[in-house]
Parts: structure tokens; C-alpha cells; sequence
């Protein structure tokens, strides 16, 4: 993936993005699956954005009970939030697939001395832009998990992903485990839903690929 086509580097010219790139606080790195790029209480510096393959950001309670948070895809921003609050992380961040990340430090990045460069100000309002989008995205997620329906849930959030694609038929970044981390449920009974769901004519799906088949269905 090109530096320009990244969100975070909206707006700025390819001599911008080179000037960010010798200062030295920019590096990539390739993880394997399953690897953790950050775990629950590192205190980090640099934000993180996924050039290839996708993470996970997830949280583990103190029984080992787990839920998914979020997720990020080729393109997208993790852990500023952390990075720029310096607060010892709640979440752990995991490569679902082998992944390209690139990692921008964010205390250096961010330096009085570098206010004056022509990137920082396009810098700056992305960043706050992309943050907005995560905490937005963090609200999606608690209206798919409000509802103590099994199904009321699977419906929220296959809707939400169906806007996303601006299709009927897509495909989710989870599989049925992480599906099911994701929206508080257990994958037994998530996966009897599905199969209800689809008996029901509601839905078509085969692994992450669904197709809504009754969008008239009442939540």
C-alpha cells in the first residue's frame, strides 16, 4: 500500500509524506498470524496503521473471558488513542493475518520544533478526523450488543456492516469465533441463530460472506 493512499497522509504531497519519512519516527514492520503487536498494559508511543492484512483489537477480563473491541483493516489507525495519552493499555492488539504495519511515534512526530513543517497541520486533522471515526465506531458497537436478543444483535450488526459495503451481500473482517467475541455472545449459540436466520429466509452466508435476503426483518 502507497503512503498516499493511506487516510492518515490525506492531503499532504508526496514531498510532505518524504519529509515525515526522514525524520526518522516512521518505521514498518511484518508480523506473522496470531502475533500480539501490543499488549494490555504497555504504555506506547507510536500509533499504528495497517498497510497489509488486518488486527484485532481485543480485551481479555480477569476470568479470561474475551471480547472483541475492534478491528482494523489495510488502511486504518490503532492505538492513538493510547499512544497519545501515554495510559497503560486495556486492549491488546493482535494480527488476524500476517500483517504489514506502519509505525508513526507520535512523541516525536509531535514535537514543538516540528509544528512549523507543512505536513503537520494536515497531519494534525487527520488524525483528530480518524479518531472521531474510532470513537464512532466504538458507539456502532454498543448499539450491537445492547439488545439481550441473540438475534436482535446478529441483525444490528450485519446491518451495519450491509451500509458499509453499500451491499446486501458482503463479507464481515471476522470469523464465526471472532463474530461472536465481537457482539458478547457465545458461538454455539450464535451459530444456531445463523442457521435459524437462514432457515428463516432472512439471510444467506457461507463462513464471513452473507447475503441479507429479507431486509424487512424487524430488529
Amino acid at each position: 500500500m502507497k503512503f498516499c493512499d493511506i487516510l492518515l497522509f490525506k492531503n499532504m504531497s508526496e514531498q510532505e509524506i518524504t519529509q515525515m519519512n526522514k525524520s526518522k519516527f516512521m518505521k514498518k514492520r511484518i508480523y506473522a498470524k496470531n502475533t500480539h503487536i501490543y499488549h494490555m498494559g504497555d504504555v506506547i508511543d507510536s500509533v499504528g496503521i495497517v498497510l497489509s492484512g488486518n488486527v484485532i483489537i481485543e480485551n481479555i477480563d480477569i476470568w479470561g473471558n474475551k471480547s472483541i473491541i475492534s478491528y482494523a483493516n489495510e488502511g486504518e489507525i490503532f492505538a492513538e488513542t493510547y499512544a497519545l495519552s501515554q495510559t497503560p493499555m486495556m486492549v491488546n492488539v493482535v494480527c488476524a493475518e500476517c500483517c504489514e504495519i506502519l509505525f508513526i511515534n507520535l512523541k516525536n512526530a509531535l514535537k514543538p520544533e516540528n509544528s512549523n513543517q507543512p505536513w503537520y497541520p494536515k497531519f494534525m486533522n487527520s488524525l483528530l478526523m480518524l479518531s472521531a471515526q474510532k470513537n464512532l465506531a466504538l458507539s456502532r458497537r454498543i448499539f450491537c450488543t445492547s439488545s439481550k436478543a441473540v438475534r436482535t444483535r446478529v441483525l444490528a450488526y450485519l446491518s451495519e456492516e450491509s451500509v458499509k459495503a453499500d451491499s446486501t451481500d458482503f463479507e464481515i473482517p471476522f470469523d464465526r469465533q471472532q463474530m461472536a467475541d465481537y457482539l458478547n455472545l457465545d458461538r454455539s449459540a450464535l451459530s444456531k441463530e445463523l442457521s435459524k436466520m437462514k432457515s428463516d429466509g432472512i439471510l444467506d452466508y457461507r463462513k464471513n460472506h452473507f447475503v441479507l435476503l429479507d431486509t424487512e426483518t424487524d430488529l
